[in-house]
């Protein structure tokens, strides 16, 4: 869609301003969004307040990432008064729970109090595998608990993509997440690859992996979607900006 003028347009952002939504403890999302960041475009961070959780479990990684989600609000109000465009969900988790209607659900309650469209990481997997085409089945591999990976797989489910297996990492606290290092994910991707699967998935938006996925994606010859690659893709695109950009994998360079 050609993309409406803003009658009065900021310098730096005159194509779009984009809200971001993001943990306070994230140190990922800031970083990598600006890597993706096309010319004319500006991206406005607004953390959700949240403690590090320590020592997390199954129960409580749920519960904390619940708290995120009823902070996200508050994060809304604060990231409106620079005026964005568009939002976009720099936390994943909570977009998966409870399937497509919960998801959907989620989505539409923060456009209603935001007045302004949002971009989530879940819907934007659903993109991504429309872009790349014929991705049915596939691996995921995420910082999450088991009943979080479970949230994903059902929301998965509900849209016709089969988990075919799935790797959590159940990072000790939400720091930890962005600590993980190259080399466990490498490992971790060869564990989960295999001619029974379309793409491999990697979703927990504090977990770097947007250059890593690119790289891999050479070497297995399918698609790595890394989570924060493809929901920054969907924001340009849902708001009609087509730039390419090299270095991010076939998503941001061919669709």
């Amino acid at each position: 869609m050609p993309l409406k003028p803003r009658p009065n347009p900021d310098v730096l952002g005159h194509r779009r301003l984009f809200g971001v939504l993001g943990p306070s403890t994230n140190t990922v999302v800031q970083p990598d969004f600006d890597d993706l960041r096309v010319p004319g475009v500006t991206n406005h961070y607004s953390r959700i307040v949240v403690d590090d959780a320590q020592a997390i479990s199954d129960e409580t990684f749920m519960a904390g990432t619940l708290e995120i989600s009823r902070n996200t609000v508050e994060a809304v109000r604060g990231v409106l008064t620079c005026n964005p465009d568009y939002l976009v969900m720099g936390m994943s988790a909570v977009t998966f729970y409870g399937g497509a209607e919960g998801a959907a659900k989620w989505r539409e309650n923060i456009e209603k109090e935001a007045g302004v469209s949002l971009c989530t990481g879940s819907q934007s997997l659903i993109e991504a595998f429309n872009a790349y085409g014929g991705i049915k089945r596939i691996a995921v591999i995420s910082p999450y608990y088991p009943s979080a990976n479970a949230q994903v797989a059902h929301f998965m489910a509900d849209h016709g993509i089969e988990v075919v297996r799935d790797t959590c990492l159940q990072c000790p606290s939400w720091t930890a997440i962005a600590q993980v290092p190259t080399s466990t994910l490498r490992e971790e991707l060869k564990k989960l690859d295999g001619d029974d699967v379309d793409a491999l998935v990697q979703v927990g938006t504090n977990l770097s992996m947007v250059k890593f996925a690119a790289a891999a994606e050479l070497w297995l010859g399918k698609p790595v979607i890394a989570i924060n690659t493809a929901t920054y893709w969907n924001a340009l695109r849902q708001n009609g900006i087509m730039d390419r950009k090299q270095g991010f994998g076939r998503l941001m360079e061919e669709f």
